[in-house]
């Protein structure tokens, strides 16, 4: 055990995993681009296609965490609850406390088949980045600035579009819309305070207008909210680096299901019954903290072999050549060979620094609250 802690913890594998991402990353987002030529002659072919691709991309973060880390996950829903999933259009709530509630989310949309087709309200900035931003693009998904003037034609003609989808998904909401920190607690617990509501202890305010407007365009294919509540065992704080390290967790998600014949039609009321909603994930997490667990039963999904053998298929692809070239180098003695190679290390370890980078707290997040920031802006 000693030794694979050793051998994930070396950076050059590190950088091999990161170059087959990559690389991979890649080459999935040119044969997306093609496929675009689909859209006016088969929309639901392009979409089916492009759902297969993402999962090509996506599978291998999950597989990091299901497989190179370790990370378990654990589910305190019930059965019928279990029984329903990947088997309808569904709005997901997740709270926003972790660099990596993304990937175990994404684990469990994986093990209920249904990465490849899951969705996201996601900030405009991601649209930027490679790879991410790229293949959410050819995905649909749907991107906004946080400014609601701004996002309102965008939001609404982008969630429209799916109403037709063709295969399952799981739509995510951050409704608090920007990761929990100290400082953003505090500036949120002031504007709860000015605005008459219950001050919450491990959330943020919550931003109604999101939700209410996903449900209220996605009306008719959406069958049901799943409110998730995400903590780890121990009050660790995994970090994508931590995982890419090979570090191991224990996740515990605890999932309630609401149909959408339960939460109201009416926009005010809707944002009261999230309000309510945020209250009584608030009073869960006060009570993880206590016990350590969430109450009711638990299930452990089996995690699949698809991501594992996903992410050995891209590995054979492009490390047989990469090594090939790289004793080439090695046994043709050029010097000026021999400092391309070193350079191309070097430049690709800073991009993949980089795309962790995307996910750490302290360098994402919105000016939520934040006066100074507005006042700037």
């Amino acid at each position: 055990m000693a030794l694979l802690a050793y051998l994930k913890s070396l950076f050059i594998l590190q950088l091999l995993m990161g170059f087959v991402f990559v690389v991979s990353g890649l080459i999935i987002n040119f044969i997306q681009l093609c496929t675009c030529i689909l859209w006016p002659i088969n929309k639901q072919l392009y979409r089916r296609i492009n759902c297969r691709l993402s999962y090509s991309l996506w599978s291998q973060l999950v597989m990091m965490l299901e497989w190179w880390s370790g990370t378990e996950c654990t589910l305190y829903t019930d059965q019928a609850t279990v029984d329903k999933f990947g088997k309808e259009h569904v709005i997901i709530i997740l709270n926003h406390n972790f660099e990596v509630d993304f990937l175990c989310g994404w684990t469990m949309c994986e093990r209920y088949g249904i990465l490849g087709s899951s969705k996201v309200l996601a900030k405009h900035e991601l649209l930027k980045v490679p790879l991410i931003g790229w293949t959410w693009y050819f995905l649909e998904i749907v991107f906004c600035k946080r400014k609601w003037e701004e996002d309102r034609k965008t939001v609404f003609s982008g969630l429209e579009r799916l109403k037709d989808y063709p295969e399952y998904m799981w739509f995510l909401l951050y409704c608090e819309g920007t990761r929990f920190t100290e400082k953003k607690h505090q500036i949120s617990m002031q504007v709860a305070e000015s605005k008459g509501l219950p001050k919450l202890k491990y959330h943020l305010l919550p931003r109604t207008k999101g939700f209410t407007t996903t449900l209220q365009c996605l009306k008719g294919t959406v069958t049901a909210v799943y409110d998730v509540t995400l903590n780890f065992k121990d009050k660790q704080t995994p970090t994508l680096l931590s995982i890419v390290n090979g570090k191991k967790y224990k996740a515990d998600m605890r999932v309630q299901r609401f149909s959408v014949d339960e939460i109201p039609e009416d926009e005010q009321e809707c944002a009261n019954w999230l309000h309510k909603l945020y209250q009584e994930k608030d009073a869960l997490q006060e009570q993880y903290n206590k016990e350590g667990k969430f109450p009711g039963p638990t299930i452990i999904p089996p995690r699949r072999p698809w991501t594992l053998l996903n992410f050995l298929f891209w590995a054979t692809l492009l490390l047989s050549p990469l090594i090939n070239f790289a004793c080439g180098v090695v046994v043709s003695g050029s010097p000026l060979l021999i400092i391309g190679f070193i350079l191309f290390l070097i430049i690709a370890s800073i991009a993949i620094r980089r795309l962790i980078g995307v996910t750490e707290v302290k360098k994402t997040g919105s000016s939520y609250g934040n006066l100074e920031a507005k006042k700037q802006n």
